[in-house]
């Protein structure tokens, strides 16, 4: 079956977008209402767990006439890929499976995802045109920081910015102080890799006398993890770059499923002409045409594939916390809000939800704390609420009085903003784990079979 119709895009001239990227809202529509028709059929034909998923919610492929009948069918989630491991979700026979990535496993079985040679040639041709509404431009030198391996970010954004007509450096991740090595000597252009590991660079940079804007380095494409502004922030302010978010996750393609727009910077636009989009509620999710979101609503973001041929996925449910929002720099192609969090990272403390995206939200808007945190919860003996504590770190010009009013202030504005109490304990520069792929944020210390939710997820 061919999913796909697309003209290669330009990697000479940087000028020239992909036709996709140019079309009318009705064209792409009418473009995904084709490819979602094809994946759909193609899914239960061939995926055991399609069959088998879509015929006990008494649905067909011919059950799909317009875009909104795709809430008529069942959601695809983490456990299904984790039943199925490791090929069993592989549409494909495996003399077709050109590569496979895997997630580290480390909160269960792993997830296994494979590719032919057109979904590795559509990866990178989506990678290449995140990178280009980035900034980056061919002929540019681009220091690739993500961590290569069984891991999608490092090979998906390396095969990406080769396209694009881009050096690569293929540094991976770890490694701090030869990365700084390698971006004084190399002098790239642009950076790759998670927000909280170029900040972990800035202030090895910082530490070892270097002043971090005065490399080499103009723009820097970041994703695997939420980030606030406030990050955003603080990393050009440092660094004297333009910084922009890159989407994706491996049960979906991997890096690469929506960038952002170097001009705008106001989220990332997702590629409709490859995925479909929808927003549900999170946290009582319904299948049927009338429980999906509308754009605007805050949900859980939920992903149809409309061209991958050797794990076509059909409403994978994320995790993700975001909203969908009218195209800007590509007008036909939605945009999504800030992840706000992971509805699996989302900690219940004393009946208020929150995520450790408000913590760093509100953090870095008091000076005299840096972007260095974790959240520790524990529960005391003989206690039945939970606390949470606040370890943060004050900036190195920062005097142990102005911590101690940094910190009342921080207790002061979790409080209002977050609607629950908490302990910050205000701690010495460089004593917190620094980043060199995806920071861990929350440290649940409560006795087992007391967490108040899931443990953090791999998300690669």
């Amino acid at each position: 079956m061919t999913l796909h119709a697309t003209e290669p895009a330009s990697a000479s001239n940087e000028a020239v977008l992909d036709r996709e990227e140019t079309m009318s809202r009705d064209e792409l529509e009418a473009l995904q209402l084709k490819r979602l028709q094809d994946t759909v059929a193609y899914a239960y034909e061939r995926v055991p767990l399609y069959k088998r998923k879509f015929d006990e919610a008494g649905v067909h492929p011919s059950d799909l006439e317009d875009l909104a009948d795709l809430g008529k069918f069942p959601f695809t989630t983490k456990e299904d890929l984790r039943q199925e491991y490791p090929f069993g979700m592989f549409a494909v026979p495996q003399n077709e499976v050109a590569r496979v990535h895997a997630s580290s496993g480390t909160t269960g079985r792993p997830t296994v995802v494979g590719y032919t040679k057109q979904d590795l040639a559509d990866w990178a041709k989506l990678v290449a045109r995140c990178l280009r509404a980035s900034g980056v431009r061919p002929g540019m030198k681009v220091h690739n920081a993500y961590g290569y391996g069984l891991f999608t970010g490092g090979l998906g954004a390396h095969a990406g910015a080769e396209l694009l007509g881009c050096t690569v450096i293929p540094m991976s991740g770890g490694q701090t102080e030869r990365q700084i090595q390698l971006i004084q000597d190399f002098e790239p252009d642009a950076i790759l890799c998670t927000p909280t590991y170029l900040l972990t660079i800035a202030d090895a940079m910082i530490h070892a006398g270097i002043d971090p804007a005065s490399t080499s380095l103009k723009y820097a494409v970041l994703g695997a993890e939420p980030w606030t502004e406030e990050m955003r922030h603080e990393l050009e302010a440092t660094m004297n770059i333009k910084a922009c978010d890159i989407y994706g996750l491996s049960e979906v393609m991997g890096p690469g499923v929506a960038g952002e727009a170097v001009e705008t910077q106001d989220g990332s636009h997702i590629w409709e002409d490859h995925f479909r989009p929808e927003i549900i509620d999170a946290f009582n999710p319904v299948v049927g045409v009338d429980a999906v979101l509308g754009d605007g609503e805050h949900g859980e973001l939920v992903f149809t594939s409309l061209t991958k041929e050797a794990l076509p996925i059909v409403r994978y449910r994320t995790k993700d916390l975001t909203r969908l929002l009218p195209g800007t720099a590509r007008p036909a192609h939605r945009r999504m809000g800030r992840i706000t969090g992971r509805s699996d990272d989302m900690i219940i403390l004393r009946g208020v939800n929150l995520f450790p995206s408000q913590i760093e939200e509100i953090a870095l808007r008091i000076p005299e704390l840096s972007p260095h945190f974790q959240l520790e919860l524990t529960r005391p003996e003989g206690q039945r609420m939970d606390q949470m504590t606040v370890k943060i770190e004050r900036r190195e010009s920062v005097t142990p009085e102005q911590s101690s009013t940094a910190a009342q202030t921080l207790r002061e504005q979790i409080k209002i903003h977050v609607g629950s109490s908490c302990e910050v304990a205000v701690v010495e520069p460089g004593t917190l784990e620094r980043s060199s792929g995806k920071l861990r944020r929350i440290y649940d210390l409560r006795p087992k079979g007391q967490s108040g939710q899931a443990a953090p997820t791999d998300r690669s």
